[in-house]
This record gives structure tokens, sequence and C-alpha cells, in this order.
């Protein structure tokens, strides 16, 4: 199901600013029929961000009748990599596959809705760019959700950490006009999270139902065949996750992605770069005392 507005207790909240902007409701139910029953709400960047760095909130929610995951995915799949049988696809057909993929996970993954925003990196990386913030906005006062997962802050993407701070700004705004504040969690994708102090981090299990993690991320094959083997990554980065997080320890977890509290963000209004660099000194620190004891 597409739809270019969104129509919550029969009025217009929100009408996406591009055209090729839609709403894909795996169940063919209609968005307001489903928005609200959002529990777990994934803002991405671009196609496949949401099932590399959620799909320990896409497995909680997964046939579940009390917990439902919605995802947004910010970008229109614009300037992706391209070989193989899509190497003479131009940039308007590679749009619309990205597009595909990601609504297909979506089917895959059982969500409750996935919302496609299409906007180009270019008007993402722009901090000025209210009409996304408001987009945003609309997004979460209509799910209001228990937590949101996002890009942390200290990924190495541009646009990751743009679509992050278009979030931390929605937020402050809702939290700002009285509205509540959902827990907001930075999770890795182009920078990893296990430099964290162990106590600093936040692990979600990835291990139940292996094969629809493995059908989540093989669905993107315009990323595997254009030479971009995320879903092997995405796979080895959890199992070592699981495997190197406690080395005394029998392990906990079969699979594991590591995400960062980032919700100080918007309840303290914390400045962002102050609030990553506390992280960083901490883990300077522990690792100046490790050495120091063999010194």
């Amino acid at each position: 199901m597409f739809l270019d507005v969104l129509y919550m207790k029969g009025e217009i909240v929100l009408q996406f600013s591009n055209a090729k902007a839609n709403v894909y409701v795996p169940s063919g139910e209609t968005p307001q029929q489903v928005f609200p029953r959002t529990t777990h709400l994934c803002i991405g960047a671009h196609q496949d961000d949401i099932e590399i760095m959620a799909y320990g909130a896409i497995a909680a929610c997964y046939g579940a009748q009390d917990k439902h995951f919605t995802g947004v995915t910010v970008t229109d799949g614009g300037g992706s990599p391209r070989a193989g049988v899509y190497a003479n696809y131009t940039d308007e057909q590679m749009k619309q596959i990205r597009l595909l993929e990601q609504n297909s996970a979506a089917q895959i993954g059982r969500y409750t809705a996935q919302v496609n925003l299409a906007w180009a990196s270019s008007g993402v990386k722009d901090p000025a760019n209210h009409v996304l913030i408001d987009e945003l906005k609309a997004i979460i006062k209509n799910t209001a959700p228990q937590v949101i997962f996002t890009h942390n802050v200290a990924d190495k993407h541009d646009t990751h950490v743009a679509v992050a701070m278009h979030a931390v700004r929605a937020l402050r705004e809702i939290k700002g006009e009285g509205g509540s504040v959902p827990k907001l969690v930075g999770m890795e994708v182009w920078r990893a999270l296990d430099w964290l102090c162990d106590e600093d981090k936040i692990v979600q299990d990835n291990a139940p139902f292996p094969n629809v993690a493995a059908a989540l991320l093989g669905v993107y094959d315009s990323q595997i065949s254009g030479g971009k083997r995320y879903d092997l990554a995405s796979m080895g980065r959890r199992l070592a996750n699981a495997t190197f997080f406690a080395s005394h320890a029998v392990d906990d977890y079969e699979s594991a992605a590591f995400g960062l509290d980032m919700t100080a963000l918007v309840t303290e209004n914390a400045d962002p770069v102050a609030f990553i660099e506390e992280y960083i000194e901490k883990f300077r620190l522990e690792v100046e005392k490790r050495i120091r004891q063999f010194a």
C-alpha cells in the first residue's frame, strides 16, 4: 500500500515534500490503523541501514502481539554503487530498485509500516532543512514509539550523522511542545561501537530467527551484486560482538549489535560533540589504565 499523504483520525497531518515519498504497509491496512501500534521505530539514512542496525528490534517485534516495528528510510537511494546486472542502470532506475528492496525487507520482517521519505543526500546533509525535521516530527507523533533507533553520532558516514541530528532536532521540538520523549538509541553501521566501555553498551540480541536476519540482508541484491557485501559484513560484526564481548565468561549472546543511549541529547539538550567526547575520553582512560598496569 503506497500513500503520498498520511491520514490520521480523518485529517491530513502530513503531506510529504517529495513526490516519490510513500508509506508501505505490508498488511494492506491504512497508516492510521497501524501507526499507533508502533512500539519500536527506526530512522535510517539509506535502504538497508534499518536492517543492518536494528535487527534486534525487528526480531523482538517479529510475530509479537504487543510489539510492533516501523521503519523510516530518509534518502532516495540515488548515487548507489552499481555493477553486474545493475552496471548500466540509471540513477532513477536504481532509486526504484532500492525502494522495492526496502519494501520487500519490510514485508519479510513483518514491519508494521515502512516510510520512505525520498530525500536526496544533499538535502539531508543540510542542517537547516526544517521540512525534513517536520516530517520526522509528524511520524514520531503519529507512531508514539517507546524507543527510537537511529545512527550513532560517532558514525563515519556524513549522511548517517545528519539523519541522527535531524532526529534529535525533531525530538527536541516535540519535547518543547510538551510531548513525551522516547528512549533514543544510536546504533552501529559505518563505525562499530565495540570501542565503548562495556557498561555503556546497549546490547541488542540479534540471534533470534537467523533465517529472517539472512533474508533481510540478502534482499538487497543491488548492493551485493554491486560489490558491497553488507550481508556478510553485518553478520560477521554481530558474531564478533557476541564472541569478544566478555573475555572471561561464556557468551551470553550468539549474535549481537551494540547501541549507545543518546536520549540525553534530547532530554538534557546535550551538545552532541561534548556528549560523544565524554565516551571517547572514558575509553581513552580505560586503555591508559590497562597499559599502565603493565608498563
